[in-house]
């Protein structure tokens, strides 16, 4: 699998308060954006693939979601987040 527990432990304490921290939306993202580019990089080998790209559009919706909410509830929160991924707003 390309998402394994090492690789969510290391997201989740690389934006996260800890990697036991999995709530926070700052993690939620991270973790949205890591799945976003895998599915983006298996969209541009397999163009038909429908059923992913409609994963993929749910993903960035929900990743969206969370960035809105960051966005009302603490605008330094959500630019830091931001630039630490390279999102464009």
């Amino acid at each position: 699998m390309y998402l394994s527990a090492e690789k969510k432990q290391e997201l989740f304490e690389k934006y996260g308060k800890s990697n036991k921290d999995t709530g926070t939306a700052e993690s939620q993202v991270a973790l949205f954006s890591y799945r976003i580019s895998h599915l983006t990089e298996h969209l541009k080998k397999n163009r038909k693939d429908y059923s992913t790209q409609r994963a993929l559009q749910l993903l960035v919706g929900k990743r969206r979601n969370f960035l809105d909410y960051l966005k009302a509830k603490d605008i330094e929160r959500y630019r830091a987040i931001i630039k630490a991924l390279n999102i464009r707003k």
